[in-house]
């Protein structure tokens, strides 16, 4: 005890201290939480940060230190709290049910920190936290409080926590000190409760790599430990980067305001009947040439109110600059009071929300002309998605100055203002034009008998072809690039190799119904290890105001060389809580594997990231990290008349850990519903982000997305 009384007591000491220091930079640590080397201190992960570390240091069972394999990735979901997952392993692909990897450990956990709220920062940092949470087998089962004060070029940490390891790490009272005497060098001591160790850590700085992230090296170069085999050596490596630039607090925070229609006015121009109401743009041309209705090529013949030459030809600019976009069904049309816009998004795949501010934007850009209205309507296939209603000069003071804007926002559909002149007939149809989308795919396990990382990774290419209103063909082949041995032929995992050639094919019709409902049907060829004959139904709703949405599939699979069927029924909601960025789903059913139960999962979103965690309960129960990512261009390729290349707008992994049994068997496809790329979800309602609780939280982002696409 005496080694560590001095230590202790100076972390005391300075925890008392009134002075606040400069903030000193937070890392990982050896055992997976924001930290020294093996202990933690009381700092997080910012929110909507990723760390990816290695280090060899391998505590096994608790029992001693090893030269192994310890992965970790951590992420902080919001302000306060990050989560990680650790794979330790003694070595990274021997079989452990063989001689030669008999007694070795292969261990997957989660972990957890907390920082307390409500403290002042010139007081000190508090936070809980636990270690390998769940999971059947708790090697590293550790549960803490911890404390910690900056002072100067100082971070003093000390805390106490409870476990049953041999070792003695992390079971008692603990302490450490952080020395950073420049952005880039730090040196760390620490007593864990039951040793001394001391390390260097060395950053490269963020500028450096392209401001992509941080790469940082730690060396343990010192420890008293009596737990060790004869090594006081041992190296980590992080790398860190933000989840997404398009994050919500990479922008200043704008609060809409309520935005009031122009009075209504006895009509220049009225349009048929039939086109009053959400304007169907195919039909677009057919309302441009009725006698009743008023074009520019006869603005001249116009009542004195329209024939302002320099509207129409503000008009006509705004609309080629839309097409110059790269947006498609572009129809424009005005009348002495307001500027109506219909419009299809095809290349900022991975939010419409970028697409939207752009059109916004360009409409304050090429209309100059005081007091005037927009109606904005998005498209997809003809189908109504989401209308827009504004003042242009309100929005330019937002543009220019960040003036908060007076917008409605409504799910559906707009109606075409009347007396309307159109610009021309529609342009940039959608339909006939392919759509190639090129993705990885991955088949994959962690953390098992048979070796840390199992995997079979192939490329995707899928192929979607707009037919007609809200319909179209989705071809999608895959091929394998690389398997692990375990995954090839007669090897153990060969049941959950890729596919290879065409692993769907499918005609889709999708409608847009009254009150808020769409429906999707998709009927077609499907392989899922074995090749069906299906027919997949989704029915969804959303509120109003876009916070609830509620979801119904149905799924009929038929063998293709067998007298048997297959089939799935579930029932969804998510909830939005956009002010915090985070979507809640719940989803029950039966599913394709004839397990039954239900899944819950929390999905925290920076920008067109999002971290989940996931809790199942069905034929066993598991709980898992996902994570999302998009994989091409914020913006993507114009469609030509050739078609158009992206990548995956949201590419998704995940990994899970059996939990609620004493053994941790390997469980494969429970609670699985096999689909297309064509979903409701990612079609129609912008991965459950189109709504007008959104579109409000998000004005900053569509301010930026006009400024660095104009």
């Amino acid at each position: 005890m005496p080694k560590f009384n001095t230590l202790f007591l100076s972390c005391a000491a300075a925890l008392s201290l009134p002075a606040a220091a400069e903030d000193i930079k937070a890392y990982q640590s050896f055992s997976g939480y924001t930290g020294l080397i093996n202990t933690p201190n009381a700092e997080v992960q910012l929110k909507g940060t990723a760390d990816i570390g290695y280090n060899n240091q391998l505590d096994f069972r608790g029992v001693e230190y090893v030269d192994g394999h310890n992965f970790i990735f951590s992420a902080g979901l919001f302000d306060g709290l990050e989560v990680s997952g650790q794979i330790a392993s003694s070595t990274m692909h021997d079989n452990t049910y063989s001689i030669e990897g008999r007694g070795q450990i292969r261990d997957l956990s989660f972990n957890a920190k907390y920082q307390l709220p409500y403290i002042p920062k010139n007081w000190f940092s508090l936070a809980i936290g636990a270690k390998d949470l769940g999971g059947a087998a708790n090697n590293y089962e550790t549960y803490y409080v911890v404390a910690s004060k900056e002072l100067w070029d100082f971070r003093f940490s000390a805390g106490i926590g409870t476990n049953e390891k041999r070792t003695g790490k992390m079971d008692g009272a603990f302490a450490g000190i952080e020395w950073q005497p420049l952005e880039w060098f730090s040196v760390l001591t620490e007593y864990d409760a039951e040793s001394v160790n001391a390390a260097a850590r060395i950053t490269v700085p963020k500028k450096w790599l392209y401001d992509i992230g941080e790469l940082t090296f730690t060396s343990r170069f010192y420890s008293s430990t009596d737990f060790s085999e004869e090594k006081d050596t041992y190296w980590g490596v992080n790398f860190s980067l933000p989840l997404s630039d398009e994050a919500k607090s990479n922008y200043k925070p704008v609060e809409p305001a309520p935005y009031v229609a122009p009075v209504s006015t006895k009509p220049m121009a009225k349009v048929n009947d039939h086109g009053v109401g959400f304007i169907h743009t195919a039909m677009a041309p057919k309302l441009a040439e009725q006698p009743t209705a008023l074009t520019l090529a006869n603005i001249n013949k116009a009542p004195k109110e329209l024939s302002n030459a320099n509207l129409g030809d503000q008009v006509q600019q705004l609309k080629d600059a839309l097409l110059n976009d790269g947006f498609e069904n572009v129809v424009v049309g005005f009348n002495t009071s307001t500027i109506f816009i219909n419009f299809e998004n095809s290349v900022f795949n991975r939010n419409n929300v970028d697409a939207i501010g752009v059109v916004l934007g360009r409409i304050t850009e090429n209309v100059s002309i005081a007091n005037k209205h927009f109606s904005v309507q998005l498209s997809k296939s003809d189908l109504p998605l989401i209308a827009i209603q504004g003042n242009i000069d309100n929005y330019r003071a937002f543009i220019e100055r960040g003036i908060s804007p007076d917008l409605n926002i409504q799910h559906g559909r707009a109606s075409i203002p009347e007396g309307v002149v159109w610009a021309g007939k529609a342009q940039a149809s959608p339909y006939f034009k392919p759509r190639l989308t090129v993705s990885p795919v991955l088949s994959s396990t962690y953390a098992t008998e048979f070796g840390v990382f199992d995997y079979s990774v192939g490329a995707r290419a899928t192929l979607d072809i707009p037919l007609w209103k809200g319909a179209g063909i989705n071809v999608a082949a895959q091929t394998i690039i690389e398997e692990s041995d375990d995954f090839e032929d007669r090897k153990v995992f060969d049941n959950y190799s890729l596919d290879e050639g065409i692993v769907n094919a499918s005609l889709y019709q999708t409608f847009a119904l009254p009150f808020g409902f769409y429906n999707q049907t998709q009927i077609g060829f499907y392989k899922d290890y074995f090749d069906y004959k299906a027919i997949i139904n989704e029915t969804a709703w959303l509120s109003p105001e876009g916070r609830h949405k509620v979801s119904a599939k149905l799924g009929y699979f038929d063998f293709a060389d067998y007298r048997a069927t297959r089939e799935y029924q579930t029932l969804s909601y998510q909830y939005n809580w956009v002010e915090h960025d985070i979507t809640l789903h719940a989803t029950g059913g039966n599913y394709f594997y004839e397990d039954s139960g239900y899944k819950l999962e929390s999905r925290f979103w920076f920008g067109d990231s999002y971290v989940g965690v996931y809790y199942q309960d069905t034929e066993s129960q598991k709980v898992g990290v996902a994570i999302s990512i998009p994989l091409t261009p914020r913006k993507d390729m114009n469609v030509t008349r050739y078609g158009q290349l992206k990548g995956q707008a949201a590419w998704r992994t995940s990994v899970g850990t059996r939990i609620g049994n004493d053994v941790n068997t390997l469980v494969f496809n429970e609670a699985y519903a096999p689909t297309s790329s064509i979903t409701l979800d990612n079609t129609v309602f912008n991965k459950g982000r189109l709504n007008a609780s959104y579109i409000y939280n998000n004005l900053a982002r569509m301010k930026e997305a006009y400024e660095s696409y104009k």
